[in-house]
């Protein structure tokens, strides 16, 4: 399921966070599922497990996933996490668009791409 390019440019820990992110969203890890331990899943990746660590303590801030002592971090079952994320991901969809008006793109031409995007898609995933 986590799968880590190479070629991205963001840190691993970051490419880690919104992999499992969106699988959160998409409801592939449902509220209280217990995450692989940090060890387990470093080993699996072939990173270091203070990259995953990272990648933990960020979600755990971000009320994606919670930490239970001794027994290990689980999927959070917070409705706000979820919709503070599809805050965030419409207000970046804003930012691009003004940026390629600032350079000049039509509107028509952003709507476009923006319709061409959703299409490829595909309606049967999570909105």
């Amino acid at each position: 399921m986590i799968i880590l390019d190479n070629q991205d440019r963001r840190p691993i820990y970051e490419q880690l966070k919104s992999r499992i992110t969106e699988l959160v969203l998409m409801e592939v890890y449902p509220p209280d599922m217990q995450l692989p331990s940090v060890r387990s899943l470093a080993r699996e990746l072939g990173v270091n497990p203070n990259t995953v660590q990272k990648a933990y303590q960020e979600l755990e801030r971000d009320k994606v996933i919670y930490t239970v002592s001794g027994k290990g971090s689980f999927i959070s079952a917070n409705p706000l996490a979820k919709e503070r994320r599809r805050k965030e991901a419409l207000e970046r969809l804003e930012e691009a668009v003004k940026s390629c008006r600032r350079i000049g793109i039509p509107g028509d031409e952003i709507q476009q791409k923006v319709t061409e995007t959703v299409n490829q898609q595909g309606e049967g995933e999570p909105k």
